[in-house]
């Protein structure tokens, strides 16, 4: 799927064992593919060098999936890093998103382009030649990724930055201490690079709030949060986008953040709120 991109060259170790790998996979292309690209000049090879790493092709078995995880629906904006030959890109506008693919290399944008009119959506699915780390694509409400875990680190802090609730979906490779909200493999016929990684931009929660009479201090760790509402520690603290969960007292509390307040309700039915202080 990905011509992965950047600005700096990955570790040889993680290109050498990607190469190995790719002459192994190359089969994953499906013969629709290949029928659209029969009529065009340029032919990507599996391996072929990348401005920081290989291309390899993802599984279009796990393309289907990182969008199903991802929940991907009609009013998304989906944006693809490393867009291809354009095959999520162009499944993403199947299901009715909109969707645009950010892809380095000049040759893969025109054949994404023209995989897409022979799929039927060229006049929807959108490509540009661009890099990835000069590239807005702070809009995205869904966002998939083939990089090398280097290259996720490098965007992780501007994927932290997001609106909270923003999806990113990640074939193979993690965000290191930013664990994933969900993790899932594919079987069937898929035989390489059949993992997806999910994670759900948290919000911003750390910091003191006034919760009724109780300070609520919160320390926040990418989704997971300690702390304590009053004297009594919380446990089972995290947040999914907006969405927050925290047990103190034996009381379970969920609700929203909002910028600089929060409200939900707790367990028995309770409602709360809470203001930044």
């Amino acid at each position: 799927m990905h011509a992965r991109t950047g600005s700096r060259s990955a570790p040889i170790g993680h290109l050498l064992r990607i190469l190995l790998i790719a002459g192994l996979t190359a089969c994953v292309a499906s013969p629709a593919w290949a029928q659209a690209r029969g009529a065009a000049t340029f032919e990507p090879t599996v391996g072929q060098p990348g401005k920081d790493v290989v291309w390899v092709p993802t599984p279009q078995a796990l393309v289907d999936k990182m969008l199903d995880m991802a929940k991907l629906t009609p009013q998304d904006y989906h944006m693809d890093l490393g867009s291809g030959d354009g095959r999520t890109v162009i499944t993403a506008v199947k299901r009715g998103a909109r969707s645009t693919g950010v892809e380095y290399n000049p040759d893969m944008v025109d054949l994404a382009k023209r995989n897409a009119v022979a799929a039927g959506v060229g006049d929807k699915a959108q490509f540009i030649r661009g890099d990835i780390f000069e590239t807005d694509f702070s809009k995205a409400q869904v966002l998939t990724l083939f990089l090398l875990p280097s290259l996720n680190l490098r965007l992780r802090p501007t994927i932290l930055n997001m609106t909270p609730g923003t999806r990113v979906v990640s074939n193979s490779f993690t965000m290191e201490a930013w664990q994933p909200d969900e993790t899932v493999n594919v079987g069937g016929d898929c035989t390489s690079w059949c993992t997806a990684h999910m994670w759900i931009v948290p919000a911003k929660a750390a910091g003191t709030w006034q919760l009724g009479s109780n300070p609520l201090t919160l320390t926040q760790e990418f989704q997971m949060l300690t702390g304590t509402l009053g004297t009594t520690a919380i446990s089972d603290a995290k947040l999914r986008g907006s969405e927050i969960t925290f047990t103190a007292g034996g009381t379970k509390y969920s609700g929203q953040v909002s910028g600089n307040s929060m409200k939900g309700t707790t367990a028995a039915g309770t409602a709360w709120t809470a203001t930044k202080k």
